[in-house]
């Protein structure tokens, strides 16, 4: 690493040479701004050695869209502003960040959202959180790979192709922002945005080896674009290798926006703050059985999640054994159903876009399963499928009632191999039937709106990572325990083979 002493007596990092570029990947984001804060290294730095890592890593196939001449801009902003050595910029600021193709709309950018009918799509205008990240001091200089409309656990889109997993070219990154974990599992950045609708955060998160977040319903604004996703079902965030980083993101973009339907209550701390402060015994509910039909937990992933209870127990927090029932037949029926008129609202958008009808051969033919039945929901049948989401919350919660946290299995499987929960079917049912036999529980947070994190915290024989989860019905209490986690089980410094360097 070039290194040079300053005026001040303090040492610039200087990037002149690629080994600098690859020696700041193992910083995470929280870090990196404090180089920034400290002056020993400027957003123009930061954001062309992410550059260099991104152009090593573009075999990985996870950014689908170059926005570099934007983030010099905006960094070349910082640096001159003196901002970022004043003291006040925030955690975060100058920090080179990716957005995931969907859910995060940048003005003026790209917006293909993963479909063939929307490739030469531009947003006319940023989502809020968005820019909330730009407020922040995030340098945003790309966009990630994701499958179409986020409809998939896996991101293996016909428009771009597929994301390929640090870990193995075998297997999925997960989806549906795969873009995003394979960007940061690789090193390229150390955090990237993303968007949870049945598990679409946590899915990559387990699959590549990362922190990931679903905030609770309403943490985060849909706006100005939506008031929410699915009813609810979806929720903003980012994958990142740090619990502090997600911490940090969340504290960057929580709350409301103008008109949003409803909010979180707002916590007593930040969440940065929260990670930091001690952590109450908390009453957990462990359980490797799925709530949907299919095959029973792999034995390496219920082996990581029983260690991790093994874990929580020594750490003071007590630990039982059981789950909450739901009605699986229920939750898949309404979430099929939610799924259709969101497709069909995807076919209108293209409607427009492109001034014409979209040909089916212009969306995945699962898109076009759902479409098609999206257009023969009626609005009774709608408004059940909301009625049956939120009976299923009470049940859910009633069940939980003398616990805090519950202690599952992310997938239920180690990472699935390509194509296995890509292929269409024939019906949106028989989709997701396929999809929650392999996810499990994570659609039960988006169902109930509850918090739920998943963590790095076992490790096939493959040398694959494994995922766990945990559920609560706030960050607060996910967060602080995920700290904990990573501080007894400490999972940062993992490389995948297929982190970037200048080999």
């Amino acid at each position: 690493m070039a290194e040079l002493p300053t005026s001040a007596g303090r040492r610039m990092i200087r990037i002149m040479d690629t080994g600098t570029a690859f020696e700041l990947a193992g910083i995470d984001a929280v870090g990196q701004a404090s180089l920034a804060a400290a002056g020993q290294v400027s957003a123009t730095e930061l954001l062309e050695a992410a550059i260099i890592r991104l152009e090593a890593g573009r075999a990985l196939n996870a950014v689908i869209a170059d926005l570099f001449e934007r983030g010099r801009d905006q960094a070349a902003t910082l640096d001159h502003s003196g901002v970022l050595r004043a003291g006040g910029a925030g955690p975060l600021a100058g920090v080179p960040f990716l957005l995931k193709d969907l859910g995060a709309s940048l003005a003026g950018a790209p917006e293909a959202m993963g479909s063939r009918a929307l490739r030469s799509h531009v947003a006319g205008e940023s989502a809020w959180i968005v820019e909330r990240y730009l407020a922040a001091g995030l340098v945003v200089f790309g966009k990630t790979n994701t499958p179409e409309w986020g409809n998939h656990c896996t991101t293996e889109p016909s428009l771009f192709g597929p994301t390929a997993n640090p870990w193995s070219p075998q297997v999925t990154p997960g989806g549906s922002s795969g873009g995003s974990a394979a960007a940061v599992a690789a090193g390229v950045v150390p955090a990237a945005s993303g968007g949870d609708g049945t598990g679409s955060i946590r899915v990559p998160a387990a699959c590549c080896g990362l922190v990931g977040l679903k905030p609770r319903r309403a943490r985060t604004s849909s706006g100005p674009g939506a008031g929410h996703g699915l009813e609810g079902l979806v929720n903003e965030h980012a994958l990142t290798r740090t619990v502090r980083d997600s911490a940090a993101l969340l504290d960057a973009v929580a709350g409301a926006g103008l008109g949003d339907p409803y909010s979180a209550p707002v916590p007593d701390q930040t969440f940065l703050q929260a990670i930091s402060s001690p952590t109450a015994p908390q009453r957990i509910l462990m359980s490797n059985a799925s709530p949907f039909p299919g095959p029973a937990t792999d034995p390496e992933v219920a082996a990581a999640v029983e260690q991790t209870g093994a874990v929580l127990e020594g750490l003071g927090h007590a630990v039982d054994r059981g789950a909450p029932t739901i009605d699986a037949d229920a939750v898949a029926d309404a979430i099929a159903v939610l799924h259709t008129v969101s497709n069909a609202q995807l076919h209108d958008l293209a409607r427009d876009h492109l001034g014409r009808e979209p040909r089916e051969d212009e969306f995945e033919p699962s898109t076009w399963v759902m479409v098609r039945e999206g257009f023969t929901t009626t609005g009774v049948q709608y408004s059940a499928a909301i009625a049956a989401v939120h009976a299923q919350t009470r049940r859910f919660a009633a069940q939980m009632a003398g616990h805090d946290v519950l202690l599952v299995p992310t997938l239920l499987s180690a990472p699935p191999p390509y194509q296995l929960l890509d292929q269409p079917r024939g019906t949106t049912r028989a989709f997701f039937d396929v999809e929650f036999a392999t996810t499990g529980w994570t659609s039960l947070a988006n169902v109930t709106g509850w918090a739920a994190i998943s963590l790095p915290l076992g490790t096939t024989a493959a040398g694959l990572p494994i995922g766990v989860q945990l559920m609560a019905p706030d960050e607060t209490v996910l967060l602080k325990l995920a700290a904990q986690l990573e501080a007894a089980v400490p999972w940062a410094g993992r490389r995948p083979p297929g982190w970037v360097s200048s080999a």
